[in-house]
């Protein structure tokens, strides 16, 4: 966030609103102050003028009254005379009018010879009727603009008043003067210009001080801010200061108390932050969510594991396009109404099927806001189920197989072929054959269950492998037949190891009878041990017709024939070599085949030398 200047602050707002608020309060006062000052220079000029022409009148009716001699000065020079004595140096204009309108005097040298001709001002017209003078004594004074000069004046009337013989008052004449009023003006101007100074120094001080004061203000405020931009990284050690009681202080404790409780907000949704991102990332099943559209937006490291792709790489992708739903799903919101789907993840290097299971996610007003779609790698439990239905399709027809051979010597000798010596006993023998054959089944069968659900225990002993071997290939060598041969490979020196003798022994006994039932006649079967610091290595060899390539892996699954006329003939029940396998195993063994068509085959298993510490099964 850009850092605010000082020109788009409250602080200077604040500032700007002060000043506006004290020069509008100087405004008005400074013209209430100055019509005032006007005003009262304007009444002190009237009162001042008002006194002067007080004497002025009463010299001018004694004049107008005084008698006079031919030899006397006229009224005119008389009244020329006192307006000398009282012109005092200001520009004052003054007339003097008697009762006929006439100019009888002014203080005007350039009117002197308008005196003895009738006055045509209006104005003093206007202030004379038929009867007279019809304005009081002091008439109110006004303010005209003097033509000649420009000079504003103050304009005012006073009566020239006499007694008569009656000893009542008489009108003689009236004084009319107009005198200038700059210098109230010029006064007034200065004394403005001392209050602008001071107002402009006011102004400079005011906005000092509001500056101060806003900051003062707004220093909480901005304090607030930092703590709110530091709040927004996800750091709440910090706190504001609180610097008073008043709003603003209020405002702080209340930003504390919200710092305090998103602290602790903060606290639990990164606690269930972690505990998701635990869960996500230990759980074994893929996760990927998804916005509105399906564009992804997180996936956990077992669904880049699964899918083969990061979460960088496929973030922004389509969910569809990513998992290869095209065909099954056009548009994303069909996968509420799909659940769940099984895809083929496979390539030439894995075989691979995922089950995706999915779900919508809804915001507070129920509107879908996005997609979570949890994958788990069914590969091993589809094979197990495949398995299992060819395991139980093997079953039945094993079982199927047999049975139905005995019910068909059985119906045979109940149709009375048990009378004929010659077939009767042929019948029994195959009938026995084949309730043998299905014991050994079952009796297969019931060990695989076990070996399976781990409801066994193992016997554990030390013993030589080398005598124990040898015991075994003898029980065998006194019931082969006699154009099989046994060439041994064993060691001399001991070899001692810690087995579970009946399984091992078990696994050898199956190993041996398939070499011996695929052995040709005249064939030979080699029997070798290996010994080396970890493990012991068996081997057995024959050279019946052997097994393709393709096939040797096959050969330790449940019900596997490599030629199934030829086991059911032998009476195999193709379950030897799977037992082999599990015992192995549970022998922390490894056991595999390697085989030539036509050449042989070998079976070869380890068992290591050292059984792991605390094993009891």
């Amino acid at each position: 966030m850009n850092k605010i200047g000082f020109f788009r602050s409250v602080s200077l707002k604040l500032v700007v609103v002060y000043i506006l608020l004290l020069i509008i309060a100087l405004l008005l006062i400074g013209v209430f102050f100055t019509n005032s000052l006007e005003n009262q220079l304007i009444q002190n000029k009237r009162d001042s003028l008002d006194s002067n022409m007080l004497w002025l009148k009463q010299s001018l009716a004694q004049e107008f009254e005084e008698e006079r001699s031919p030899t006397d000065p006229t009224l005119e020079e008389d009244i020329a005379d006192l307006l000398k004595t009282y012109s005092n140096g200001e520009r004052t204009k003054i007339q003097v009018i008697d009762i006929q309108r006439q100019l009888v005097g002014t203080s005007e040298l350039g009117e002197q010879d308008s005196i003895g001709a009738r006055v045509t001002d209006n104005n003093i017209i206007q202030a004379i009727t038929n009867n007279g003078f019809a304005v009081p004594s002091e008439t109110k004074p006004n303010i005209v603009i003097d033509e000649d000069t420009g000079d504003r004046t103050l304009r005012s009337y006073y009566n020239i008043e006499g007694t008569d013989s009656n000893g009542e008052s008489e009108l003689l004449g009236l004084i009319y003067v107009r005198t200038s009023i700059e210098d109230v003006y010029e006064q007034l101007k200065s004394t403005n210009l001392i209050f602008l100074r001071a107002t402009f120094i006011a102004l400079i001080f005011a906005a000092i001080l509001g500056i101060l004061i806003a900051r003062a203000i707004t220093k909480p405020i901005k304090e607030m801010q930092r703590q709110a931009r530091v709040m927004a990284t996800g750091d709440f050690s910090k706190r504001v200061n609180v610097y008073g009681e008043d709003e603003i202080g209020q405002l702080a404790r209340t930003f504390n108390h919200m710092n305090d409780e998103l602290r602790q907000a903060h606290m639990r949704t990164e606690g269930e932050r972690r505990k998701l991102s635990s869960v996500l990332s230990h759980m074994s099943d893929g996760v990927i969510a998804t916005d509105r559209n399906g564009a992804i937006t997180l996936m956990n490291a077992p669904a880049e594991s699964l899918i083969g792709r990061s979460a960088d790489e496929v973030r922004g992708q389509f969910l569809i396009e990513v998992l290869n739903l095209n065909e099954k799903i056009v548009d994303i919101t069909e996968i509420q109404e799909t659940g769940s789907i099984i895809i083929d993840m496979s390539d030439d290097d894995q075989y691979l099927l995922l089950r995706c299971n999915f779900s919508i996610v809804q915001d507070e007003y129920e509107q879908i806001s996005g997609f979570i779609t949890v994958i788990s790698d069914v590969t091993e439990q589809e094979q197990i189920e495949q398995e299992r239905r060819e395991f139980v399709s093997n079953v039945s027809h094993e079982l199927r197989t047999p049975l139905t051979t005995m019910r068909s010597y059985l119906e045979a000798l109940t149709d009375g072929a048990w009378k004929d010596e010659s077939i009767a006993p042929h019948f029994l023998d195959v009938t026995q054959q084949e309730t043998d054959r299905m014991i050994r089944l079952v009796n297969d069968l019931l060990q695989l269950s076990r070996m399976d659900s781990s409801n066994y225990t193992m016997e554990w002993e030390r013993v030589n492998f080398v005598d124990f071997f040898h015991h075994v290939i003898d029980r065998f060598e006194m019931n082969k037949r006699e154009d099989i041969h046994f060439e041994r490979y064993l060691p001399k020196e001991e070899a001692f190891i810690s087995i579970d003798k009946d399984k091992i022994m078990q696994v050898l006994d199956n190993i041996i009878s398939n070499a011996i039932k695929y052995s040709p006649d005249g064939g030979t079967i080699r029997f070798r041990l290996r010994k080396d610091s970890q493990k012991l290595l068996v081997s057995i060899s024959d050279e019946g017709m052997g097994i393709a390539y393709e096939k040797l892996d096959k050969i330790f699954e449940r019900f596997y024939r490599t030629d199934k006329a030829r086991t059911r003939k032998l009476g195999g029940t193709g379950l030897g070599l799977a037992i082999a396998k599990d015992l192995v195993e549970a022998h922390h063994g490894v056991i595999w085949a390697e085989s030539k068509e036509g050449r042989g085959t070998t079976v070869l298993f380890t068992i290591p030398l050292n059984r792991k510490r605390g094993e009891v099964r």
